[in-house]
């Protein structure tokens, strides 16, 4: 953990829920919460599996971490 003050350990994790929100809650309207639950799901998996990231070379995250994995004897 950082300082009291220091948003350092929080940066990826705020980054994410900007990125969530701006590409998932904001452009839809849902009529309950189960609704938006089932929606932020799919929406993880989507973030995880299969949106490409440029600083990842194109890659998912899951298949950059694939790809770099050390194999284990």
């Amino acid at each position: 953990m950082s300082r009291k003050g220091n948003c350092y350990n929080n940066a990826s994790m705020e980054s994410f829920f900007a990125t969530l929100k701006s590409e998932l809650f904001h452009l839809n309207k849902f009529s309950s919460i189960d609704e938006l639950h089932k929606a932020i799901r799919r929406y993880i998996r989507y973030y995880n599996h299969h949106r490409d990231m440029h600083r990842l070379g194109g890659l998912s995250p899951v298949q950059y971490r694939l790809k770099n994995a050390i194999p284990v004897s």
